[in-house]
């Protein structure tokens, strides 16, 4: 068994219109919904054998806080260009690509490219997955690289909105 969580990066920061959409940080509530998000996962046991995480500051940043929850090693999370404006077909063969020493791995990126990954992957469409949202997918397979649309099932969708008042 396979398990994927999308984890779409906490919500950011438009202050300072200087900076490029690669370089944006998380604002007051990001930095609030990425380490409760975590918490929730080590609570469920849901810790991470490998971290992936796209390489824009926000991303980055969300992936550190939910590592920092889980238990993981930050300086253990892989960066990988291709989440980054890279596209649904980028992520799926990222994902082809995992270890499968890795049973549980997380992805954090953006959207639309992270919900339109999920809804291929489970073959249903999620709609917009919500900002530090997280979709956990389980494959019945010993191998990543069999991972195809439609192949996998919906553990759960889960984002601070349902816990937390905005």
């Amino acid at each position: 068994m396979k398990e994927l969580l999308l984890i779409r990066h906490a919500k950011s920061s438009w202050d300072n219109a200087s900076l490029s959409d690669r370089d944006r940080p998380l604002n007051k509530r990001g930095k609030r919904d990425a380490p409760f998000m975590g918490s929730l996962l080590r609570f469920r046991g849901m810790e991470p054998d490998c971290m992936v995480s796209s390489p824009a500051r926000r991303a980055r940043k969300t992936a550190h806080l939910i590592a920092s929850k889980v238990g993981y090693d930050k300086d253990s999370i892989v960066i990988a260009e291709e989440l980054y404006l890279g596209g649904t077909r980028a992520i799926v063969e990222l994902v082809r690509a995992l270890d499968d020493k890795n049973g549980r791995v997380y992805v954090i990126g953006h959207n639309p490219d992270l919900s339109e990954a999920a809804s291929c992957l489970i073959g249903e469409s999620l709609g917009q997955i919500p900002t530090c949202g997280i979709v956990a997918i389980e494959f019945p397979l010993d191998s990543w690289a069999h991972v195809m649309e439609g192949a996998g099932r919906l553990k759960f969708l889960d984002y601070p909105k349902k816990h937390l008042s905005p």
